[in-house]
């Protein structure tokens, strides 16, 4: 939907979204020019590719000028809103919207599409969805969340599938969703960023979900306060609001009527535990009287509170789609967790390792720590701006000791010594690739039989690492060392 023929539109960033982006509208005739500040050979590589099989112009090692003509901006998650390019817009009254808004808009109209038709008496980018069943483009369940995102949007897709819909889980989550929204979906499973919502203006999900809300991103956002409201768009008018009734911005967020999920026992209206059953007291017929068990805990892996809470929010989303009971327990039986979220990688002389390096911000390291009875916390990397205080202080009887690494290591020291003095605390400066054996080892000096050694480290990856992903793959590597020693 949408004429996007002759549109002159910047792509800004030549990432896995851009790309995804800058394909999609020269297919459908748009003029389209791509910028990314950066220059390398992985870049233009990508670039000649780009412009061989898509006719788009590429422009790299300048981000910051804005194409002359421009009338149409898709930038990337990541460039902030105060970058150059993006500001040049602004100014010239220059539409800046997001991938998301650009999937939404490839199958819902334009902007200007939807508003017309809302003038006339037509109906609205949600009722295009059709709902359960219905016709038209296919229905976004979509979440968002400070942590938990990709468990729950994965959860949800499993529970979608095995209810026997054509799902797939896209988003922040790694399919691009402009692709997405082009193939015959059943329904989408969308995982949101606070990023990708910034830059969203009339994406109206089926029904939605804030699993929680903690202090993240702030150097992007500029305030808790703008980060939390960029969380909330994901409510459009007319989207099944479900919150999580144990997160008071997630429950401020959502709204009178709102749907909930809570690890407590469930108010009518909402999904929680009892005993140790997932029960649903909101998608019932008759909530005030009636309950419908969804699983079990043992369903749930890998068990930990945050991670039944993922269930539950995944579980609310499929139930407001009318999934049944049974699917969603079939659906948690299927899903395989992704790596580096609370996984188990050895036991050493009556120690645990476990692997968290997702834990990229206080919120998610508390979540992954209050799963510990005694801990050998290792922490440390780029805090983003977030404050460390709450973390430590709520911790600080679960610590056997810490272990401290990367660029922010001496704040959360900083931290620990005020709120924790007792702890034991190890500081390993080094940065070279032998840095994580010595963490390790340090750890292990500490830890005392019947403790877990848990990276969950508080801080994003990237002062020391390519990605969480390959500081959790060291951190695994330096353990399976550690264990052929002994």
């Amino acid at each position: 939907m949408g004429d996007w023929r002759d549109r002159a539109v910047c792509v800004a960033g030549l990432g896995v979204s851009g790309r995804a982006a800058a394909r999609v509208l020269a297919e459908r005739g748009a003029r389209v020019t791509v910028v990314e500040a950066r220059d390398d050979d992985a870049l233009r590589d990508r670039a000649e590719r780009l412009r061989a099989d898509a006719g788009v112009t590429v422009r790299l090692g300048d981000g910051d000028t804005l194409p002359a003509g421009t009338d149409l901006v898709v930038t990337s998650p990541g460039w902030r809103p105060d970058v150059p390019l993006l500001s040049a817009a602004a100014t010239a009254g220059i539409e800046i919207i997001g991938e998301v808004e650009l999937a939404w808009r490839l199958a819902h109209g334009t902007r200007s599409e939807a508003r017309d038709a809302v003038r006339s008496g037509g109906s609205s980018p949600l009722e295009q969805q059709g709902g359960a069943g219905g016709q038209g483009a296919a229905p976004w369940l979509a979440l968002t969340g400070t942590n938990g995102k990709t468990t729950a949007v994965r959860m949800l897709a499993c529970m979608l599938t095995a209810a026997g819909h054509r799902a797939v889980a896209v988003g922040n989550v790694g399919t691009p969703i402009v692709e997405a929204v082009l193939d015959k979906y059943d329904v989408l499973a969308v995982e949101l960023s606070s990023y990708q919502l910034h830059w969203s203006s009339t994406v109206a999900p089926y029904a939605a979900a804030v699993l929680n809300v903690a202090p993240d991103h702030i150097d992007w956002h500029g305030s808790f306060e703008a980060y939390a409201a960029d969380k909330g768009r994901i409510y459009a008018p007319g989207t099944v609001a479900i919150v999580n009734a144990d997160d008071p911005v997630s429950t401020r967020l959502g709204g009178p009527g709102a749907k909930g999920f809570t690890l407590g026992t469930p108010a009518p209206g909402q999904l929680g535990v009892v005993e140790d059953l997932l029960v649903d007291r909101a998608f019932v017929p008759d909530p005030r009287r009636e309950a419908v068990e969804l699983a079990e805990l043992s369903d749930v892996r890998p068990y930990a509170p945050h991670n039944v809470a993922n269930a539950l929010a995944a579980a609310a989303l499929a139930r407001a789609y009318g999934v049944p009971p049974e699917a969603v327990r079939e659906g948690l039986r299927a899903f395989t967790p992704d790596p580096h979220r609370i996984a188990h990688v050895a036991n050493v002389d009556g120690v645990d390792y476990v692997d968290d390096s997702k834990a990229t911000n206080p919120h998610a390291a508390a979540a992954s720590l209050a799963s510990c009875r005694s801990a050998v916390w290792i922490a440390g990397g780029l805090l983003k701006g977030a404050d460390v205080d709450d973390l430590v202080r709520a911790c600080a009887d679960r610590l056997r000791g810490v272990v401290l690494l990367g660029a922010d290591r001496a704040r959360i020291a900083e931290s620990l010594a005020r709120h924790a003095p007792d702890v034991p605390v190890v500081d390993v400066p080094d940065t070279d690739t032998g840095a994580m054996d010595r963490v390790v080892s340090a750890a292990a000096g500490l830890a005392r039989p019947g403790d877990t050694v848990l990276l969950a480290p508080a801080g994003a990856s990237f002062d020391m690492f390519a990605s969480y992903g390959a500081r959790g793959d060291a951190f695994a590597a330096a353990v399976r060392r550690l264990a052929e020693s002994r």
